[in-house]
């Protein structure tokens, strides 16, 4: 019998028969090393030395050891079935799982992980992973939003809904704004070029050769723009450009701007310039204050800044506004127009939902 073993009865036998399979060839290693320690076990040596010894680990040994005392050498051939306590996701537990997400947050943290959130209710990881993904929830995910407080919000969101879905006949409808402080950046190093594997590299700091104010007007039927670079940002910019519109709108067509609330937009001059005759087909109507997804050109302004101004690499004012003239160029050789589907109704609805979530009033 073997010293430190416990309750092994036949010693010199079983003893033959671990050797025997820790000597063949086809025994798998995981047994022959479990053989091993058996036998180094029946030499006396403690469980943390056979560990060391065996690169098992010291539960492994004890393991070993327990189904040696059982079965003897049959009971180490035998597969190791781990025992592992297994939660079930119930009804109950699934919704203290969203409550606890949805309506909580850790002490040291201002959302939940998967990892956290699993050991604080006692189940595993993938339990609360599945269950996220299930319910579509991504609590590091976050969105930024504005409410207007605009005390004509419904009446001003319904008439320009209402030129997006139902435009006037004999009319055209723009959508104008301006894009101001676009900056001519030279990089400090030449741009690396891209290569497999390795993206285009520009260096973070630049030479700055001035700015320009792109004025432009965006026609809902067609995607075409009219576009001007102007060296400020004024009232007597906004009416050079309003004089650019009158000179290439057919004459026969009432014009319909859709404009923010900027105070050029709004100033004493561009109402002057509204009163003669020859101007009264012009027809100003604003978006509600903070609402400037309502205007379509600022989905086009951002079409141009991602594809031509934010990695473009200008020498000087000049070049920036012929590279924007260019640009401007191809995109009216094959414009598009953006389907606005959504109507009056759904915005104020979806506005209103918001606002309750909040808890502001109006």
């Amino acid at each position: 019998m073997f010293a430190g073993a416990s309750a092994l009865t036949s010693g010199e036998e079983q003893k033959r028969q671990l050797e025997t399979l820790l000597r063949t060839g086809s025994t798998p290693q995981r047994t022959a090393r479990r053989c091993q320690a058996v036998l180094l076990a029946g030499q006396g040596l403690s469980n943390s030395l056979i560990a060391r010894q065996t690169g098992l680990s010291r539960p492994t040994v004890l393991a070993a050891r327990a189904a040696f005392a059982r079965r003897g050498a049959a009971g180490i051939c035998e597969p190791q079935k781990r025992k592992r306590s297994r939660r079930v996701l119930t009804p109950e537990l699934e919704q203290r799982i969203l409550d606890a997400t949805l309506k909580t947050r850790p002490a040291n943290a201002t959302h939940w992980s998967a990892r956290v959130l699993a050991s604080k209710m006692g189940v595993s990881r993938m339990m609360v992973q599945r269950l996220w993904q299930r319910h579509d929830i991504q609590p590091h995910r976050v969105e930024k939003f504005k409410i207007s407080n605009d005390p004509k919000f419904e009446t001003k969101v319904r008439d320009v809904i209402g030129l997006y879905l139902n435009p006037p006949d004999r009319a055209l409808v723009l959508c104008v704004d301006e894009k101001s402080q676009i900056q001519a950046l030279d990089r400090t190093s030449p741009i690396l070029p891209l290569r497999p594997g390795i993206p285009e590299r520009q260096t973070h700091d630049y030479k700055r050769h001035g700015t320009t104010t792109l004025f432009a007007a965006f026609n809902i039927l067609n995607g075409k723009v009219i576009g001007s670079c102007l060296p400020r940002h004024r009232g007597k910019e906004f009416i050079k450009f309003l004089n650019q519109l009158e000179k290439e709108v057919p004459p026969d067509l009432d014009i319909h701007l859709i404009l923010d609330n900027y105070s050029i937009h709004k100033s004493a001059a561009v109402q002057d310039w509204l009163k003669p005759k020859r101007h009264r087909r012009f027809h100003f109507h604003f978006t509600p204050t903070s609402s400037f997804w309502l205007n379509q050109v600022e989905r086009w302004f951002g079409l141009i800044t991602d594809k031509m101004i934010r990695r473009g690499t200008f020498l000087s004012v000049e070049e920036l506004e012929r590279a924007i003239y260019a640009w401007l160029a191809t995109w009216n050789d094959t414009p598009k127009a953006f389907v606005w589907k959504a109507s009056a109704d759904v915005i104020l609805d979806k506005v209103r939902g918001c606002k309750e979530l909040s808890g502001t009033a109006h």
